[in-house]
């Protein structure tokens, strides 16, 4: 593996989460992508950042992005990036959203990069190498009874439409874990399970630029990851279900009940 796959995909994530904190507050420019999913020129010129500072490394490699979608080369390497995960809060100035990039060999995640500009928190991690939070190693967490459990989850923009089931859902968990976060980055929610803040973290109607180098990071700090009724997971399935691996079957009944 390339020495600067993830060295290039954490200056890329620090320049657009510097650019992004620069500009919090300072939004001139909304569009909205359906009723309530809205794109703001911060989250454009910070996906141009991310991907001109990859090119600069890695000319002849792919790009899937929320904002420019797919630029492609024909190449098996291919780097997925969110370059603002938690528009609506960031527009709101409710402190919780990220800078995501990943890099993919083929569907394999080599390379995972989650910076959340607003605490200054870098989680990474490569492949087999585990995975950090300011250069410090992260793990999951003990909990083993959901009935002690922080878990998280989110709601889709289709969420007005097409929401039900997870409406359904998070009622049964409200029930059954101590507690439920909805903060509103899935990637954030993620990287939280990987260090031990969350137990666990369950949506619907994601895409792989929200999930894809959270996925990296929480697998190296060996959390588990499947789609809801527990069976394998891609990056490019709409619903994903994360733990701590110790409450997932326990998360797996009460969301497929």
């Amino acid at each position: 593996m390339s020495k600067n796959f993830k060295k290039t995909a954490i200056n890329a994530a620090l320049k657009a989460g510097r650019y992004i904190i620069k500009n919090i507050g300072r939004v001139r420019q909304v569009r909205y992508k359906g009723e309530i999913n809205v794109v703001t020129e911060v989250d454009k010129k910070a996906e141009k950042i991310i991907v001109g500072t990859i090119s600069k490394i890695f000319p002849f490699h792919d790009f899937l992005g929320e904002e420019g979608k797919y630029r492609g080369n024909k190449s098996d390497f291919k780097w997925i990036i969110d370059p603002l995960d938690g528009t609506t809060n960031f527009l709101h100035t409710f402190p919780f959203f990220c800078v995501s990039v990943a890099l993919t060999y083929r569907s394999d995640v080599l390379v995972g990069v989650v910076y959340d500009p607003v605490r200054n928190e870098l989680f990474c991690a490569e492949k087999g190498k585990g995975a950090f939070l300011n250069g410090k190693r992260i793990g999951i967490s003990k909990i083993r009874d959901i009935g002690k459990a922080l878990v998280a989850t989110g709601f889709a923009y289709n969420v007005r439409e097409g929401g039900k089931k997870n409406i359904r859902n998070f009622t049964r968990l409200l029930k059954t874990a101590q507690a439920v976060r909805r903060a509103g980055s899935a990637a954030l929610d993620m990287c939280y399970v990987a260090c031990g803040r969350f137990d666990g973290f369950w949506e619907y109607y994601l895409h792989a630029w929200d999930t894809a180098a959270a996925v990296r990071i929480v697998e190296e700090a060996g959390g588990k990851i499947t789609k809801l009724d527990g069976k394998k997971f891609s990056i490019y399935d709409k619903e994903i279900l994360v733990s701590n691996s110790k409450i997932h079957a326990q998360m797996t009944q009460s969301l497929s009940g």
